[in-house]
């Protein structure tokens, strides 16, 4: 017999004596083809979607190892069979296990194929094992799989400044621990979403989520001092020229454990910690305020409108304050509509030069029906306005109205989400004080020691004014800045 022959005897006599052991390395055989089949693309870097990285790396590996689990069952059944049988026909005492002579060459053949079909198993389940981790921790499997419930936060990363972050790299962070806790997580999620139990929209901050120090700060050096930055924020008028006004900030951000004035001087100081008590989900009432400093002082600063007893404030939960109370939006950014056309327009993807675009821009976006075709109700409210007001213009500046249509779509795509609820204003930003209470939260001049010591409202505290709306303001000019 020829080693093929012989190879191909002791395969069948392994793997084809029943019933059971060929269904289950029939199922073994096909899926293990179809992921070394979806390997390949894999390790070429080839894209695919998240649903088929589902079926290759999570399907297929399940009934992979099921099929394997049926052959020794089938095994076990095809040897309990043959020793009641030789009991019946000769009533001879019969061991229960299977005798293995290795001085048997169809044993030792048997045995060497065994160990070599293990050997690729064993490389197939830990080659997709690895693949499945990567492919739950990329974003497309994090944002595209629960479509309805992710769409916001997915479509809010991409447009966002840490779009080429990794969501688990903020969300999860290194560490095997927080890894198994974020896949126990995971697995309730899942079953939210498949019994549409979740809520609408997803309520923030998010509880369970790990500190900043372990995450943001793997990035971000807290303790890199930065100093004074310039910042220049543009917002246009809504008048007819939709007048361009720039308000200069020199930003006092200083950093670490420095005394100079500074934003993140004072808020991370790793000599000093800051406690709080929110009355709200969202964080948005701060009733009570407590400062450790490095010499063991202790402050407490409490609203004036706050009505917790002492006894309410050392039984409240309290919040060591970190990067995520100020930078609570650092990736999933919802912007108000004059927010949004205020970046569309500098950024040239709207013509500055229609008449009144702001103002019509922001009074369509508050004013369209959601639940409907947004696009046609948005073309139709612009192309009346000007084909009322400016008629020659929807000729003229034809490719513009066009574009400004496409991005008002756009931005409403991209702010609004009827089927979890959000519309403008549902997230609040704590980032600065433009359009939510943000820095005043605290800095009210309301939140008082007892000792009479407030925390102020003081502007200078955080930055100095250096123009404040002004048309081509002459500081800018000076920096040669825009």
């Amino acid at each position: 017999m020829n080693p093929a022959t012989r190879w191909l005897s002791t395969l069948m006599a392994l793997f084809g004596r029943n019933w059971i052991t060929m269904i289950g390395t029939g199922v073994t055989t096909v899926c293990a083809v179809l992921i070394i089949a979806f390997l390949v693309p894999g390790l070429m870097a080839m894209s695919s979607t998240p649903y088929v990285g589902i079926f290759a790396f999570l399907i297929l590996p399940g009934f992979f190892v099921l099929g394997l689990s049926i052959i020794p069952v089938g095994v076990y059944w095809d040897h309990r069979k043959k020793v009641a049988a030789r009991r019946r026909a000769e009533g001879e005492a019969v061991s229960h296990y299977p005798t293995l002579n290795f001085n048997n060459p169809v044993v030792r053949g048997a045995a060497g194929l065994v160990f070599f079909l293990t050997v690729v198993n064993v490389f197939i389940i830990s080659s997709v094992s690895y693949r499945a981790v990567v492919h739950m921790d990329s974003p497309e499997f994090c944002g595209e799989v629960c479509h309805t419930v992710m769409q916001p936060e997915f479509t809010s990363y991409v447009d966002s400044p840490h779009s080429r972050v990794k969501c688990v790299e903020c969300h999860i962070g290194p560490g095997a621990p927080w890894f198994v806790r974020s896949k126990l997580s995971g697995a309730g999620q899942v079953l939210a979403v498949a019994f549409n139990t979740y809520s609408h929209p997803i309520p923030t901050p998010v509880e369970n989520l790990r500190p900043s120090q372990d995450t943001c700060e793997e990035c971000h050096w807290p303790q890199k001092f930065t100093g004074d930055r310039v910042r220049v924020i543009t917002n246009y008028s809504e008048d007819e020229t939709n007048s361009a006004l720039q308000t200069v900030l020199l930003m006092h951000i200083g950093g670490g454990a420095s005394r100079g004035a500074g934003i993140h001087s004072w808020h991370i100081d790793p000599r000093k910690e800051t406690t709080y008590i929110a009355t709200d989900e969202q964080r948005q009432k701060i009733a009570w305020v407590q400062v450790k400093e490095a010499d063991g002082t202790v402050t407490e600063y409490k609203a004036a409108d706050s009505e917790l007893t002492p006894e309410q404030i050392a039984a409240a939960e309290k919040r060591r304050m970190d990067c995520l109370d100020c930078h609570n939006r650092p990736t999933h950014i919802f912007r108000s509509p004059a927010r949004a056309l205020d970046e569309a327009m500098t950024k040239g993807r709207i013509d500055v030069s229609l008449p009144y675009i702001k103002k019509l821009g922001v009074e369509v976006l508050k004013e369209v029906d959601a639940a409907g075709d947004v696009r046609t109700q948005i073309e139709q409210r612009v192309r009346a306005y000007y084909g009322e007001n400016y008629n020659e213009l929807l000729e003229s500046k034809r490719e513009s109205v066009e574009t400004a249509i496409a991005e008002l779509a756009a931005v409403h795509k991209r702010n609004v989400f009827p089927k979890m609820d959000i519309t403008w204003g549902t997230y609040p930003n704590n980032l600065g004080h433009e359009e939510f209470p943000g820095c005043y939260r605290c800095h009210d001049d309301s939140h008082s020691s007892a000792n009479g010591e407030v925390i102020r409202q003081d502007c200078t505290i955080c930055h100095a004014v250096l123009a404040w709306q002004e048309e081509n303001p002459e500081v800018l000019q000076k920096l040669a800045a825009q």
